[in-house]
């Protein structure tokens, strides 16, 4: 089975095709991968990708879907796995007007539209109890009291759209407000939320043509290289747990159906659902991704191979069960990701602890 997946030189498709390469003998794999940055490492792993190619961004629509469709009809690609945001919005939008080059599973164009913009998806989520209070604004902003009396000190602040922490920072006074936005220039809106201390919690949804078939849940405790970020917060995950948490899901699929009946969407496509819990453990929503994360190849490892699933649905495999199921993982069950590392997937209690007696020490 031929499947395409686009951004390669990003750690989330290269976990998609890893989880499937690794944990799937549904089909005999065959993966083409594109990116648009050629010293992106993902276009040159020949034991992953068969071949790769370098293709126009999807900023330039013409140029991508002519790349995108000569890869697709010269090798005969079965299905596209579309994983960069920019890209979910590029053929969730051709998707809106017709036909897809060929099959994969894509968000509405509405839905995708909605959830990249975080201070929209507070908005129609308010009133829900589903996520903090924010407050939105443009660089250009110069009088915050409302938003200082809105949300006190600290408060975290954010870029409205992206991904990876992208003008994430914890907040304490104007001057740190001021300092960092002036320092991401790229950045034009901002949103400011109530700061939640507490854990930062994940809840993946696949929907199937109206039905929700499956969920997972999990926990990012730390981040890859997280010095190199003032938040801490990288995008990618060292440290994690796998979790079984029905209310996550709960709240992850009130907040999905209310996103669904304000677009008038069917629900359909793949979404992981971010809360961070305040001081009293209640978990609030932060962001939806309209997409796969990181550390899919992890859920995979742990049994919840969303991969494999999503091939499966769009293959129109007869054998495979389309009653609703929330994956369910062994207990204490961590994982643990770094650069150029392959993750770790293992039991919490099995964490290495410093000896009792130190080399040298008597007993």
């Amino acid at each position: 089975m031929k499947i395409l997946f686009t951004g390669v030189g990003g750690p989330t498709p290269r976990s998609f095709a890893a989880a499937l390469h690794k944990y799937s003998k549904y089909a005999d794999w065959e993966f083409y991968g594109t990116d648009i940055n050629p010293y992106a490492v993902g276009l040159y792993k020949k034991d992953l990708f068969k071949e790769s190619f370098l293709i126009a961004p999807a900023s330039d629509p013409e140029s991508y879907w002519q790349d995108i469709e000569r890869i697709i009809a010269d090798k005969q690609i079965d299905y596209a796995v579309i994983l960069p945001e920019l890209e979910v919005i590029e053929w969730s939008k051709r998707l809106s007007k017709g036909k897809l080059p060929c099959p994969s599973l894509i968000p509405d164009y509405e839905v995708s539209q909605v959830l990249v913009d975080k201070a929209r998806m507070s908005e129609i989520l308010e009133g829900l109890d589903l996520v903090p209070k924010s407050v939105e604004f443009h660089r250009s902003q110069r009088d915050f009291q409302g938003l200082f009396n809105a949300l006190g000190f600290p408060f975290w602040v954010r870029s409205s759209s992206g991904s990876s922490g992208l003008g994430s920072l914890k907040i304490g006074s104007l001057p740190e407000l001021m300092n960092w936005i002036q320092i991401n220039p790229e950045v034009e809106q901002f949103l400011a939320s109530e700061y939640l201390p507490g854990r930062n919690l994940a809840c993946k949804l696949l929907y199937w043509k109206g039905k929700l078939l499956r969920t997972a849940t999990g926990e990012r405790v730390s981040y890859i290289m997280s010095k190199v970020a003032p938040s801490g917060i990288t995008g990618n995950s060292s440290f994690g747990r796998l979790l079984n948490e029905p209310h996550l899901v709960e709240l992850a699929q009130k907040a999905m159906e209310k996103v669904f009946e304000f677009t008038g969407a069917e629900a359909h496509g793949f979404f992981t659902a971010d809360f961070k819990e305040d001081e009293n453990g209640k978990p609030y929503i932060t962001e939806i991704n309209v997409r796969h994360v990181a550390f899919t190849q992890c859920f995979a490892a742990g049994g919840a191979n969303f991969a494999e699933d999503t091939i499966r649905l769009l293959d129109n495999d007869p054998g495979f069960e389309k009653s609703y199921k929330m994956y369910e993982f062994e207990k204490d069950l961590i994982f643990l990701r770094d650069v150029d590392e392959e993750p770790v997937l293992m039991k919490e209690g099995g964490v290495l602890k410093r000896m009792e007696n130190s080399v040298g020490s008597k007993s």
